[in-house]
């Protein structure tokens, strides 16, 4: 196992994530120490079992929420007990057995290289990643590089990505939103809008069908009503800010 990192640690939020979350820890904890695992109010039973697997692994800490408050909510509720403890980042990363916990070392060696900066997943996908979801986030994208003039985001909604601990809790204690999918990407927005520049890197995604236990509480009409609403409120935010993202633009 890996020595432990006094910085930066692996943030896993998860919701009812069917068998694959087992592997997706043991993985994650084969390439890094501590990892940390934020059960969001599961009610399949996952909790006790990563709690059992926690008490034989001082690497592997598990906190459970009472209630499901959403992927943004975990997160938050993550990186500001890690803050506390006196990590400066963490890299998020799926439950589901998406993201490749292989490049958790690269990704981690990029954010010390460059602290000040995210690090983020940039998607490279499979011929069997659904065609929807694969052409759908090119218009989330699309809005999110608007929005920040530019600056840098390879995609906005790959959530494999590293950020600094400081920031990230300021920007979103500042508001009540980015607390369930719109998360991902509103977070990049509003790191850019406080100055924090993307670092991107390439990382394979994989989608698992139900029959290899794959899980996803993705839905169509509500998470895309969802991102339209996030994009909306984002889109007045950037005509607010134009000025100073102007001028950044112009000095940088």
């Amino acid at each position: 196992m890996p020595a432990a990192s006094t910085s930066h640690l692996v943030l896993i939020p998860s919701y009812n994530p069917g068998p694959k979350v087992y592997d997706t820890v043991r993985a994650a904890r084969a390439q890094w120490n501590p990892v940390w695992v934020v059960v969001d109010g599961s009610t399949d039973g996952s909790a006790e079992r990563l709690q059992a697997m926690a008490a034989d692994d001082p690497g592997l800490n598990v906190i459970v929420l009472p209630e499901n408050c959403g992927k943004g909510s975990a997160v938050l509720a993550g990186a500001s007990e890690a803050a506390r403890a006196g990590f400066t980042h963490v890299l998020t990363m799926d439950s589901d057995g998406q993201h490749p916990a292989d490049l958790i070392p690269a990704f981690m060696a990029a954010s010390q290289a460059a602290p000040q900066t995210m690090v983020l997943g940039k998607p490279v996908f499979d011929a069997d990643a659904p065609r929807l979801r694969v052409n759908g986030r090119k218009v989330s994208n699309g809005w999110a590089n608007l929005e920040t003039l530019w600056m840098g985001i390879g995609d906005s909604l790959y959530g494999f990505r590293v950020y600094p601990i400081a920031p990230l809790c300021r920007v979103m204690t500042g508001q009540k939103w980015m607390r369930r999918f719109d998360f991902d990407p509103e977070a990049v927005v509003r790191l850019c809008w406080a100055g924090v520049k993307p670092v991107n890197l390439d990382a394979p995604v994989r989608y698992f069908r139900a029959d290899e236990g794959g899980v996803s509480h993705f839905n169509y009409l509500r998470d895309n009503t969802l991102l339209t609403w996030m994009h909306t409120r984002l889109f007045l935010g950037f005509l607010l800010r134009l000025p100073v993202l102007l001028w950044r633009r112009m000095t940088s």
